[in-house]
């Protein structure tokens, strides 16, 4: 069988997603394409061997309407040969990208594709494509009533007896280890600077708080308490808030997925292979409960057990989502996102998916581990697990 392999991998730093974030006078097409070109330029490859651009974004609407790969490949110069589609699995649209991009790679439709995401929440708010229309609409007839991912986190604090204090905490340690990561250095091989319109550069994730503690955070009032929710939910504490979510956040990713064979031929060294993928859908209701069986089926696909993987970024949508996940394969709190996680490095929805890999890689390589899972939880309830085998 074809392996599908890691030769590079990108990302910008965060901005935070809201006018006046470091990203926002900057286009999403530029952000995309700024890693595009990137990855061609550290890689000196020939633009024209890709065979596709595939890029997850969830709000496919204004800036980032009329499929943004297409765009963003044809503004970072690539031949006008080269595709591009633009893909939602919500969330996990950039992991979902790279599953595309791997997956052609190793039935041999591919030999070598850029697959990534970006989102710009600054200049496209979060709920944008469904301003206009009832996209939910027919689905009450099925579901009548469906809560929103706030709801979703706050049953997954309750359904796991996660308590306030012990999210406040894992909150606060993302930020810590987000920190500590970035003064070392450690992040500075996986991002790509961002040339901002007054001159300067944006290299460092803005959304990490390295001053942030448990008690601080303990003083912030639950986000989504509603008294029609709290009838329907008795069990909820409301304990998310602001600062056990992650912020909205503008950014990009991206990495450049060939063939084992492609890449010899090429003269490039592969980082790392894909090992197993695994997609599936989970109650939507809850919503962000899909990691777990995303996690098993992944697993159960490479003959691994959880014991097996040297690290796991599990996506910080709210700390409740990996703290479950955490409870169900009980593993060492010191491999669960070393790096910090999207608490404190910033959640861009479409660009999220690669970002976690770009990490992923990278503290495989200075850790000297061999295997990484991925995953993350998606909205309408779904989740992506991906495993990696550092080479």
């Amino acid at each position: 069988m074809t392996d599908a392999v890691i030769v590079d991998i990108v990302r910008t730093a965060s901005g935070k997603g809201k006018p006046g974030g470091a990203l926002h006078p900057v286009h999403p097409v530029d952000l995309f394409a700024g890693v595009i070109s990137a990855l061609v330029q550290r890689n000196d490859i020939d633009p024209a061997v890709i065979d596709d651009v595939i890029a997850g974004c969830v709000h496919q609407v204004g800036d980032q309407a009329l499929n943004i790969a297409r765009i963003a490949g044809l503004t970072a110069g690539l031949p006008v040969e080269v595709p591009g589609t633009t893909i939602d699995r919500q969330c996990g649209s950039s992991q979902q990208a790279a599953h595309f991009a791997a997956q052609g790679v190793i039935a041999g439709a591919y030999d070598v594709v850029i697959a990534g995401g970006v989102e710009s929440m600054s200049r496209v708010p979060m709920g944008s494509t469904s301003l206009v229309g009832a996209p939910m609409g027919p689905l009450a007839a099925r579901f009548p009533s469906l809560p929103h991912q706030g709801i979703g986190a706050e049953l997954m604090a309750a359904r796991w007896k996660l308590d306030r204090e012990s999210l406040d905490s894992f909150a606060a340690e993302s930020h810590r280890r987000a920190a500590n990561a970035h003064a070392s250095g450690a992040f500075d091989s996986e991002i790509v600077p961002v040339a901002l319109p007054d001159g300067t550069v944006h290299s460092v994730d803005e959304t990490v708080r390295a001053t942030t503690t448990a008690e601080g955070l303990g003083a912030l009032k639950p986000a989504f308490a509603d008294p029609a929710f709290a009838e329907r939910y008795p069990e909820i504490d409301w304990s998310i808030t602001p600062g056990n979510s992650s912020p909205l956040t503008d950014g990009a990713s991206a990495a450049l997925i060939m063939s084992a064979e492609k890449a010899a031929a090429l003269g490039l060294t592969p980082r790392a292979r894909f090992h197993s993928f695994s997609v599936v859908g989970s109650d939507p209701e809850i919503m962000l409960s899909g990691p777990i069986p995303a996690t098993h089926k992944a697993l159960d696909r490479a003959g691994l057990t959880a014991d097996r993987i040297d690290a796991f970024e599990v996506n910080e949508a709210f700390a409740s989502v990996p703290m479950a996940w955490a409870a169900e394969f009980d593993v060492d709190p010191e491999r669960l996102n070393p790096r910090g996680g999207a608490i404190a490095l910033g959640h861009p929805l479409g660009g999220s998916g690669t970002r976690l890999l770009a990490t992923l890689v990278n503290h495989l390589e200075s850790s000297g581990g061999r295997f990484g899972l991925q995953t993350m939880c998606e909205g309408n309830g779904m989740a992506n697990a991906t495993i990696i085998e550092r080479l």
